[in-house]
């Protein structure tokens, strides 16, 4: 027919990193410069129809977090097409996640209050409020600065505080923390980089 088309999207690829489930995309070859990407996704949910993502439509980048639109129990595929003008290319398909599943998690950010005999640690979660109801933990590590013996604090919810009693501790401290979403098959975050508390310290 000699109608000009679009070059799809390459690469197509629903992924996740710190908490967010993300479609991301590399433009095709030879893709004219105003090109610009629609996304939809689907899931049982919707019947398997494609729907709309407002915040993805007619964009220049070359990724859509649709973390905050997806279901999160069931299975869920995304697509993009491009568009220059008034072509477009076919859609692309990504592959099928679901976010319990295969998310990947980030380490949480520490709070730590040292009072006289006692310090006070709680987690922070950076991530996106529509997911922070999912059964969210933490296990927090504990240890003397150069040594291999860690106290573990393990399994405590997203939003509890963990009280330790530091009276027969004396010296440089250090903690750490991993999240963690306890489902059918538990998913792990790496551990925090160790933050370090002088404890008892005459002076």
């Amino acid at each position: 027919s000699g109608r000009v088309q679009v070059p799809s999207p390459q690469n197509v690829t629903l992924l996740s990193k710190d908490f967010d489930m993300i479609l991301a995309w590399t433009p095709g070859e030879g893709s004219p410069p105003d090109v610009t990407y629609t996304v939809r996704y689907k899931s049982q949910e919707s019947m398997n129809k494609w729907i709309k993502v407002p915040h993805c439509k007619n964009v220049h980048g070359t990724s859509c977090n649709l973390t905050c639109v997806l279901p999160k129990f069931v299975e869920v595929q995304a697509r993009v097409k491009a568009v220059s003008g008034r072509f477009q290319s076919p859609w692309v398909e990504s592959q099928s996640k679901e976010y319990r599943l295969d998310v990947e998690l980030a380490p949480p950010v520490l709070n730590v209050n040292v009072k006289k005999n006692l310090i006070h640690v709680n987690a922070s979660f950076p991530m996106a409020a529509c997911v922070r109801s999912l059964p969210w933990m933490y296990d927090l590590n504990l240890w003397k600065a150069g040594s291999e013996d860690k106290k573990q604090y393990e399994r405590n919810f997203r939003k509890n505080t963990v009280t330790i009693n530091t009276t027969a501790l004396k010296g440089n401290y250090c903690l750490s923390a991993r999240s963690s979403i306890q489902t059918i098959y538990p998913k792990y975050s790496e551990f925090s980089q160790p933050l370090c508390v002088l404890l008892n310290h005459k002076g």
